[in-house]
């Protein structure tokens, strides 16, 4: 059968989503001479608080060739090794999930195990000593990894916290560079083929006409097409993830920013605490049932390290997925895909993933229902893990200190997470399936933060000689501290590297 491939893409909606999917596909589809126009409007805005990413972004942002410094000095980023939680486990007790590889596996048996062992008998320390991550982010410290075999500097990891909306004009300009065509203007109508129930047409305020064959919806919570149009039904998250609203502002800068976001509990949500080179963004998540929308508000800006430089934003949101990304020809992407609080900053890499998927089952005007339903079968997986991950830190809690945190406790797990707890309760086993984001160490680091602890240790580490191992984990922690201690501080490696021209931008 000849081809009948794609010949135009209608993308609905800016912000970081919107060109990040016009900046990702006129990259790659560039010799299919397929026409790439992207609506928005000025008057709607976005929501932009999506600041804080993950060590994928770095992939994205090297696949499509574009400089990293000068990204970070356009975007006024900073590094980020990790995230910090604060008052997550029990008030005054403080964990950290770094980025990057902890320990090597010996002889077959995961460095989680070796290290469990020791730290059963009292003979290892803490698990965040043993990444250097942890460390140098402890220590205000950064560099990008350097060529040193078999030393730990070879493999740091990390992701970028950036100014979100700085974000969306530097891949604008990128998109245009390469053939994209922006459209200003309000979507006011959909148009559906009568035939098949597809997308054929968007017809703007001012009367234009849009036609494509491809959608891909990037309308935020509204979902205009993918919802609005097609009528896809929501998997509303709620009973698992109760928070539903968040207040954000940003604040003035005081002293030389962190290498990591700051989370910290609070009596009925979060609050998060994002460093970047001209301010700090902060946002309140709460649940509205157990606290109001002004004493969420005084909380926020109770704690700002800074002065507020803006009025505080309400957002509202339900957590949750569509019950498909990809309907017909209409391809959902950010917030109009579904959402998951930020707590572990993975907003920005679902986009990216639900970009990468699209690419590698990019399809012609035929749309197979196979491939459609394989897409929104790893995409539902995904986000279905990132839950699981988001509601371990609420229902493993031991605070009891407010009714918030009484009710997350008494959350029913689904099956998936009730499974993943059960196994490593008892050998500290942790299974990790092909598709999941998160790591078996990210898994590890958040069930040992949380004081989920095995009762024993896997039987594999008896196998291992007791003094030899006890040895190699002395050494591999001297070691993550002697990097740590030669690294530059955060600060100095951005003056020296990618510093913004904060005057300029003023």
């Amino acid at each position: 059968m000849t081809s009948n491939p794609i010949r135009s893409i209608a993308i609905v909606g800016g912000g970081t989503a919107g060109w990040m999917a016009a900046a990702s596909l006129s990259k790659f589809l560039k010799n299919l001479n397929c026409r790439i126009e992207l609506i928005e409007s000025e008057e709607i805005g976005t929501i932009g608080v999506g600041e804080a990413t993950i060590p994928p972004l770095m992939d994205f942002i090297r696949v499509l060739g574009i400089d990293e410094n000068e990204m970070i000095r356009r975007t006024m980023a900073t590094f980020k090794l990790g995230i910090g939680f604060q008052d997550w486990t029990r008030q005054g007790h403080y964990y950290f999930h770094p980025f990057g590889q902890t320990g090597f596996d010996k002889e077959g048996v995961p460095f989680s195990a070796s290290w469990l062992r020791l730290f059963q008998q009292g003979k290892a320390s803490r698990l965040e000593d043993y990444s250097l991550m942890a460390v140098a982010a402890r220590q205000g410290k950064f560099m990008r990894p350097v060529k040193a075999p078999n030393s730990p500097v070879e493999r740091i990891t990390y992701a970028l916290q950036f100014d979100a909306g700085l974000f969306a004009r530097f891949l604008r300009g990128f998109a245009e560079a390469r053939g994209v065509v922006r459209t200003e203007g309000k979507v006011c109508e959909v148009a559906l083929r009568p035939e098949d129930g597809f997308i054929e047409s968007v017809r703007l305020e001012n009367g234009a006409r849009i036609a494509a064959d491809l959608f891909i919806d990037c309308t935020g919570f509204r979902g205009l097409l993918i919802e609005g149009a097609l009528k896809t039904g929501y998997d509303d998250w709620r009973h698992w993830l109760p928070c539903d609203r968040a207040i954000t502002a940003p604040s003035a800068v005081v002293g030389a920013p962190p290498s990591y976001t700051l989370v910290t509990a609070l009596e009925a949500g979060w609050q998060w605490r994002i460093p970047l080179q001209h301010r700090v963004g902060n946002g309140h998540v709460y649940c509205s049932d157990f606290i109001g929308d002004e004493r969420a508000r005084d909380l926020l800006l109770t704690h700002l390290e800074g002065k507020p430089l803006a009025d505080p934003k309400l957002l509202r949101f339900t957590t949750g997925r569509r019950k498909k990304s990809w309907n017909k020809n209409c391809v959902a992407l950010g917030l109009s895909a579904g959402f998951l609080e930020p707590l572990e900053s993975t907003g920005i890499h679902l986009i990216q993933r639900g970009l990468a998927l699209l690419l590698k089952m990019f399809p012609d005007r035929h749309f197979e229902p196979a491939d459609i339903e394989a897409y929104n079968q790893t995409l539902a997986f995904e986000h279905e893990r990132i839950r699981d991950l988001l509601l371990l830190h609420y229902s493993r809690s031991e605070r009891d200190d407010s009714e918030f945190w009484r009710y997350c406790r008494a959350i029913p797990h689904p099956e998936s997470l009730r499974e993943r707890i059960a196994l490593f309760e008892g050998y500290g086993r942790i299974r990790r399936e092909e598709n999941e984001l998160f790591p078996v160490q990210s898994w590890l680091y958040i069930l040992v933060g949380q004081n989920v602890m095995p009762r024993f240790y896997d039987p594999m580490a008896d196998t291992l000689d007791a003094q030899k191992l006890q040895a190699d984990l002395d050494d591999l922690r001297a070691v993550i501290a002697r990097c740590a201690q030669a690294m530059p501080m955060h600060q100095d490696f951005i003056d020296r590297n990618c510093r913004a021209a904060l005057k300029a931008m003023a």
